[in-house]
């Protein structure tokens, strides 16, 4: 078998075996693609996230539907899905979301292959067990379990409510397939973090989005429609620093760049109220109105504090969309 993750297989200690599970594992885990994309070097995600990009998907339905990323297809002109048995068959991207994070494709060939059904992540909790799947088989994956759920906000205005963080870490994390105690898809690998061990080391972890924020966007984001309602954008990258949240860069093309807001910037407060950190930021932020709503900032810099409003708009609007076929 060939496959794009040759070199990323998972420590064999770590593996899991099939006697181990109520399911059959290497069914399960047959359901996870590798997935290559190709993106323009003009499209507007190019500087951030590469021209060429390499995760996983999970097939979800019998009619080739997978589930990954959207940050590995986001703006992609050609998806390429690699089989475990090393068949290769395009895709096409349907869409993404930004608020949950997920990316649809639809396979363009039969693929013929199990696909897993769903699961619900609500009922996982620490030390609930899982296998955590990169494409190519049990080479490729590792018997894991949950270390905790948690509130996660990314500096991308990314904001999760009930992040998966598990443990171990995987190799190759984007897209990667959370599967359950039932044999089902409970989570799609987005981040790899770092984690406090007992005694004040490190150690890296992973965190993954729920699977069941899909179910109620599902038809949409398989319709190319937009999933939510358009968020207000500034176009900032932000951090917790401290007590702080702090601009550590913007994008030149987004709202925060027009306004002039600089990096090292303070984001004192929203609308006349101030922000207790990264997450509370962003819920004053959407609380403003939909994008292209004014919202107003209270920053400061250096020594001086002062109020600027900043035009948001759709981040959705800057990228290209799927052409259809």
């Amino acid at each position: 078998m060939t496959s794009p993750f040759d070199g990323y297989e998972v420590d064999p200690g770590m593996r899991p075996t099939a006697r181990g599970y109520a399911f059959s594992l290497d069914r399960a885990l047959s359901a996870v693609v590798a997935l290559e994309a190709e993106v323009p070097e003009d499209a507007f995600t190019a500087g951030s996230l590469g021209v060429q990009r390499i995760g996983n998907g999970t097939v979800i339905g019998p009619n080739g539907l997978v589930l990954t990323m959207g940050y590995l297809v986001m703006e992609a002109e050609e998806v390429t899905l690699t089989l475990d048995d090393g068949r290769r068959t395009p895709a096409h991207v349907l869409g993404s979301d930004p608020v949950t994070g997920f990316g649809l494709v639809q396979a363009l060939e039969p693929l013929g292959t199990p696909w897993l059904p769903l699961g619900d992540a609500r009922n996982l909790k620490a030390g609930s067990p899982v296998v955590i799947a990169g494409a190519g088989g049990r080479a490729h994956a590792a018997a894991g379990q949950v270390l905790t759920r948690m509130r996660f906000a990314g500096y991308w205005e990314y904001l999760l409510e009930s992040a998966i963080i598990t443990e171990p870490a995987h190799p190759h994390w984007s897209g990667a397939a959370l599967i359950g105690a039932a044999g089902d898809l409970v989570g799609v690998g987005s981040l790899s973090l770092e984690g406090e061990t007992r005694g004040g080391g490190v150690m890296p972890i992973n965190m993954f989005v729920p699977a069941d924020l899909l179910a109620p966007i599902l038809d949409d984001l398989a319709r190319g429609r937009p999933a939510h309602p358009p968020r207000p954008w500034l176009g900032v990258l932000a951090q917790d620093l401290g007590p702080h949240v702090v601009i550590v860069g913007t994008n030149p093309r987004g709202p925060a760049a027009r306004a002039e807001l600089k990096p090292g910037d303070i984001v004192l407060g929203v609308a006349g109220e101030p922000v207790s950190g990264l997450a509370d930021f962003y819920s004053r932020l959407w609380a403003q109105g939909p994008a292209g709503a004014a919202i107003p900032l209270r920053i400061q810099r250096d020594d001086d504090a002062f109020d600027v409003e900043v035009r948001s708009m759709d981040r959705m609007a800057m990228l290209r969309r799927p052409k259809f076929n």
